[in-house]
């Protein structure tokens, strides 16, 4: 089976080489969560369950969250429904997800890759979703309010 190449030739493992890695459902949920306070993302963005991995390599921002199976969750705040695969990456910088995978949202008939979440002015409290197609939305923070409380773990 041929690995699983991300970018410029480089495999999963790869760019997971030199990375933290937590396991375990309860310390993954943590993890995330801390991970998404420090970006400045409300907590409820990033609703997946069972978590299993989750990884962080400091020197290039690339990070990881693998879950049990894949999941779909709907947000009520954006009306909208979005599918997260098994494993979701990433790059990461201060208000910045970029280059990620693993996470589609449904537009119409469609499912989308989404392939960067940002905050371009933190006072706005507003989320900028970009989609592979290069087209985005910005959404109120306040969309994903207490998504956390819906039982990640």
């Amino acid at each position: 089976m041929a690995a699983l190449v991300l970018s410029e030739h480089k495999t999963l493992s790869d760019l997971k080489a030199g990375g933290e890695v937590v396991y375990g459902a309860e310390e993954c949920y943590r993890h995330s969560l801390e991970l998404l306070e420090e970006l400045g993302f409300p907590k409820g963005v990033l609703p997946l369950k069972n978590l299993e991995e989750c990884g962080r390599v400091r020197e290039t921002g690339f990070v990881w969250m693998k879950q049990k199976e894949p999941y779909e969750h709907y947000f009520k705040g954006t009306s909208s429904k979005v599918s997260y695969a098994t494993e979701v990456t990433a790059y990461i910088e201060k208000h910045k997800m970029k280059k990620m995978t693993g996470v589609k949202t449904k537009q119409i008939l469609l499912w989308i890759p989404l392939t960067e979440m940002s905050i371009d002015d933190p006072t706005s409290k507003k989320i900028y979703f970009k989609t592979s197609m290069g087209v985005g939305r910005s959404f109120p923070f306040s969309a994903f309010d207490c998504e956390e409380e819906n039982g990640n773990q």
